[in-house]
């Protein structure tokens, strides 16, 4: 499987979209800071693009276990119901535009996971409180108002979650669509597990934790200079990293208190605080039974796929139904949109049988 070429042999670049630190220069420019070229402009964009994002959702929050969950959604009630679920580190406007090629057929919802973009942040998270969090959305949504169960699609992270959601309430969905999904690498017991904890832990000098607060930029270009991708990739299409990195900030105020400047939206601790537990139990003993309809997505350039090809052991049943995106690594939304929604399109409109 060939990789993206601009990432180095033995940089670090972590599993799914979990933060980790890289040294200045370990990485590319076009990598480790995308949008330092444009200076706070904003990229051109084709027609498709300002045309999809110009359908704008209606955005609204719903209570779950106590927190605020933000919930945008397209499209008439009553349509078969699509609920997108993003990845980690991100929010419900990475689906922005893409759901508005879906929303003629479908009723679509979005959701932005607790402790990622306008929802509210938690002590602790976990896989059960987020598959309580989606149905929560589906059902404010009226993604079961259209005749069936709704269909759920998870990229990366969010992936992951559709497919702990899939397995443990297969009553509550159609089928499940997952794109390019790996599922968080080796178990943090196992030698692989222990030698990455290792190499993290002395790579994360610059990620907030509880006593060291998450930075705030003076302005919005200096935050947009930072943003880039997790796993590290190349931007396939630099207007719809820009679209993406701006809706990932919110204002804050500057530590001087002169004033407010930008930061990211995202619980920094959020991988510090979240309880694996329950997905871990599920896949110990090998593949859990899955009766739930399930589709995977994948990059074809994907680091996290190329860990799978090489032996990693993945929950995956053996005869899943499979697509590669060609020309795209892990954020395929990002590298092949268009491509995408027609995967997305044509799967839907004859699967499951």
């Amino acid at each position: 499987m060939a990789l993206d070429p601009a990432i180095k042999e033995g940089a670090l670049v972590g599993y799914e979209d979990q933060p980790v630190h890289s040294e200045p220069g370990a990485l590319p420019p076009e990598v480790q800071a995308p949008l330092a070229p444009f200076k706070g402009r904003e990229p051109d964009a084709p027609k498709w693009f300002r045309d999809a994002i110009a359908h704008e959702p209606e955005r609204t929050f719903v209570t779950s276990k106590g927190s605020k969950i933000e919930l945008l959604t397209w499209g008439e009630v009553g349509r078969p119901g699509l609920l997108l679920v993003h990845g980690n580190s991100a929010h419900a406007d990475w689906w922005s535009f893409i759901a508005p090629f879906l929303a003629t057929e479908y009723r679509v919802a979005s959701m932005s996971l607790a402790g990622m973009g306008a929802s509210d942040w938690r002590e602790t998270y976990a896989f059960q409180d987020f598959a309580e969090d989606a149905e929560a959305c589906a059902q404010a949504a009226g993604l079961y108002e259209g005749g069936r169960k709704p269909v759920y699609i998870g990229h990366s992270f969010g992936g992951s979650q559709v497919f702990y959601a899939a397995v443990k309430h297969p009553e509550r969905m159609h089928a499940a669509i997952l794109v390019d999904v790996g599922f968080g690498g080796p178990p943090p017991d196992s030698p692989e597990g222990k030698r990455m904890l290792e190499e993290q832990r002395q790579r994360i000098a610059n990620i907030p934790t509880a006593d060291r607060a998450q930075r705030v930029y003076p302005t919005i270009g200096a935050a947009l200079d930072r943003f880039r991708f997790m796993p590290p990739q190349v931007a396939g299409n630099l207007f719809i990293a820009d679209f993406i990195a701006r809706r990932s900030l919110k204002r804050a105020p500057l530590e001087d208190g002169s004033g407010e400047g930008w930061s990211w939206r995202f619980d920094p601790n959020m991988w510090n605080k979240l309880d694996r537990s329950a997905m871990t139990a599920m896949t110990t003993e090998g593949p859990p039974l899955v009766t739930t309809p399930l589709a995977h997505i994948y990059g074809e350039r994907s680091v996290v796929m190329s860990r799978r090809s090489g032996g990693q052991p993945s929950p995956l049943p053996e005869d899943i139904i499979e697509i590669a995106i060609p020309d795209s690594a892990h954020h395929i939304m990002v590298d092949q949109p268009l491509a995408l929604v027609a995967a997305l399109r044509s799967m839907l409109a004859v699967w499951p049988a």
